[in-house]
């Protein structure tokens, strides 16, 4: 019988009820933690009313942020506790706060009845959901992988990787069950409370499947032969070689790969909703359609990296997404919209005049030329700026007119009278359904972002787990992992927002995608082992 660390290998049965409650918890946890993404456009407006379009979704996207800002303590603090008590009682006690905090959302009331205590509150159930996801990523992936044989690591713990995925389809799949159901009167008063609610009916199904589980074989064989970890924490960090192994883990493979993974999803999904103006129902379908389709790679990609090893299919994936990220969303968005893209091509708008700055945080901009800027950016119009001596707006080759623009008036009123004037020059800004053969072109290009995804994403529980040695197994790999998915990961939106609020150009945002990537690639060319996967018992070297 095949041993890991003096463990005995599980049988088939009992591998397949590890990964299998391992992954159900985990597409149960992070369902919990999407589902505020895939309700931006009502919750940045239950709870952060400013009357500017742009800021609220910005306030959104950065308490978005902190949820994910919060996850590296939580690895500290749950990767403490499981590498001193054990694997299986510590994701236990993260799967119930995260239910508990994501349930509270649904219990908010609007800031139109509670003020700043309505923001308050979701920052503070944010901070638990990232405490909590900063726990429960490492938990899963190290208990599975140490159930698992050298020769089919990648392919067992891949299955956590596709259940995050998972978590954010069926947080789609909810959303869009819950408004077919209701009257759209009915989901923006207290509809969209229901699937925040619903995490609490899931909580109690992960509970049922994840006790049922018993400890891992190697924090057991440990634990007899009395290995376990003084201070996990400090040991990480003082653990010979441990510091290179963080810094790779941090930097050549975390900060790559999640930034692939909110590309593909969020930025997809926000690319469709907002600058492309996509029909909301449609833009969510299509994209949980390409993530259905495209979970399986993670899948694949895992069971290659068990014969190939685990750091081919990263740098490969790597090097597919510098490459082919622009074009792709180039294609989906001249698909989805290219009525939009053509006007865009054909009739530019330039933006040109003294004191042209433009504060996205701004409830109000403090000049002319930042009101237009705003009111652009607002509606999802494409600009380029120049300086000038006087205010002015050409669109294509004509001059608009901006005597009568109401510059005292609020975003909203710009925008219309904005929208009006742009129209006649043949724009046009109603929400648009991509016939069949471009909702094809649109998914296509999504799952190819998927299918880097699961490249890079498949193979990672098992490449971060065998780089460790088990004493300080759970703390070291989710320190770094959650390090580069909570910061360079979870800013993602908010920073591309900002760049494409700054820019006008809905596709300048991709860039922070391109070079955090471009810096994954160097990293794990350089740090990442080549060859076949090793046991544990080699972990170490």
């Amino acid at each position: 019988m095949h041993e890991v660390n003096g463990a005995p290998e599980p049988t088939a049965a009992e591998i397949r009820l590890v990964v299998a409650a391992s992954s159900v918890g985990t597409v149960f946890e992070w369902y919990d933690f999407f589902i505020y993404g895939t309700l931006g456009a009502i919750l940045s407006k239950a709870f952060f009313p400013t009357g500017n379009a742009t800021l609220e979704m910005l306030l959104f996207w950065l308490v978005f942020a902190v949820g994910f800002g919060f996850r590296p303590l939580g690895a500290v603090l749950f990767g403490y506790l499981g590498d001193r008590l054990g694997r299986k009682y510590t994701f236990l006690v993260t799967v119930t706060l995260m239910g508990i905090a994501t349930a509270g959302v649904g219990l908010i009331p609007p800031a139109s009845q509670i003020g700043y205590a309505a923001p308050a509150l979701v920052i503070l159930l944010r901070v638990l959901q990232g405490l909590a996801l900063g726990g429960e990523y490492g938990g899963a992936a190290v208990y599975v992988s140490e159930h698992a044989a050298p020769a089919r690591r990648g392919f067992f713990t891949s299955f956590i990787q596709s259940s995050v995925v998972g978590g954010f389809v069926l947080s789609l799949a909810v959303v869009l069950l819950c408004k077919g159901a209701m009257s759209k009167d009915v989901w923006e008063a207290w509809g969209w409370r229901v699937p925040f609610l619903l995490s609490l009916l899931l909580l109690a199904v992960s509970l049922w499947m994840r006790l049922k589980l018993s400890e891992s074989p190697v924090f057991k064989a440990m634990k007899e032969s009395g290995e376990i970890a003084g201070n996990p924490f400090v040991e990480s960090l003082t653990y010979p070689g441990n510091g290179k192994r963080l810094f790779i883990a941090l930097f050549g493979v975390a900060a790559g790969l999640t930034v692939i993974f909110y590309t593909s999803m969020f930025t997809g999904l926000s690319f469709l909703k907002g600058p492309m103006r996509v029909d909301d129902m449609t833009a969510e379908l299509l994209v949980g359609l390409a993530c259905v389709l495209g979970m399986p790679f993670s899948v694949v990609f895992g069971h290659i990296s068990d014969k190939v090893g685990r750091k081919l299919p990263i740098v490969l994936g790597y090097v597919a997404m510098l490459v082919l990220v622009f074009p792709i969303f180039w294609m989906i968005g001249n698909a989805a919209n290219p009525g939009l893209a053509e006007m865009a091509r054909r009739e530019p708008v330039v933006v040109s005049g003294p004191d042209c700055g433009y504060n996205p945080f701004a409830a109000e901009q403090a000049t002319n030329c930042g009101k237009l800027l705003a009111d652009l950016s607002a509606s999802g119009v494409r600009y380029s700026l120049h300086e000038g001596p006087a205010l002015a707006m050409t669109i294509g080759s004509d001059a608009a007119s901006l005597g009568d623009y109401p510059w005292a008036e609020k975003s909203a009123a710009r925008g219309k009278v904005l929208q009006a004037t742009l129209t006649s020059a043949g724009y046009d800004f109603a929400k648009v359904k991509p016939d069949f053969g471009r909702s094809a072109i649109i998914v296509f290009g999504l799952v190819v972002l998927m299918a880097l995804t699961g490249a890079t994403y498949g193979p990672v529980a098992a490449v971060l787990s065998e780089m460790f040695p088990a004493r300080i197994r759970y703390s070291s790999m989710s320190i770094p992992y959650h390090i580069g998915t909570g910061y360079l990961g979870g800013f993602l939106p908010l920073i591309s927002a900002l760049i494409v609020a700054k820019t006008g150009d809905p596709y300048a945002g991709l860039w922070y995608t391109w070079v955090v990537v471009a810096v994954a690639f160097v990293v794990s060319l350089w740090g990442l082992k080549g060859g076949p996967p090793k046991d544990f018992a080699h972990g170490d070297d």
